[in-house]
């Protein structure tokens, strides 16, 4: 069986454990790490969730011809896009771009 998974998955089983077909560390650091990766992964997904809500907020805003409310939305989704660069969320491009796109979207009105 660990040959086979070995195979298949292309890890050393030395550490793990299958319990209910998921393999699970066996190491008391590991399984540390995997509560603390995960915990981190739902804090990453919830972030990333509320940078293409605010950034929906300046369309919206724009999309109603609201410029006092664009600019206001436009101004927390770049700090939001800011926060997410100084996290090593995103790449600097992707914040730029979207900066970039946002604020010209703005101007429009």
């Amino acid at each position: 069986m660990c040959l086979l998974l070995q195979f298949l998955c292309g890890f050393d089983t030395i550490g793990l454990r299958i319990i209910g077909g998921e393999i699970v560390a066996n190491i008391k650091q590991q399984i540390k790490r995997n509560k603390t990766n995960e915990k981190r992964r739902l804090h990453n997904a919830s972030f990333k969730s509320s940078v293409k809500t605010a950034i929906k907020a300046v369309e919206r805003a724009v999309a109603a011809n609201d410029k006092e409310k664009a600019l206001e939305s436009l101004s927390f989704a770049h700090k939001k896009l800011d926060k997410g660069l100084a996290k090593g969320m995103y790449h600097k491009n992707f914040v730029a771009r979207h900066k970039s796109s946002l604020s010209q979207l703005v101007n429009t009105l």
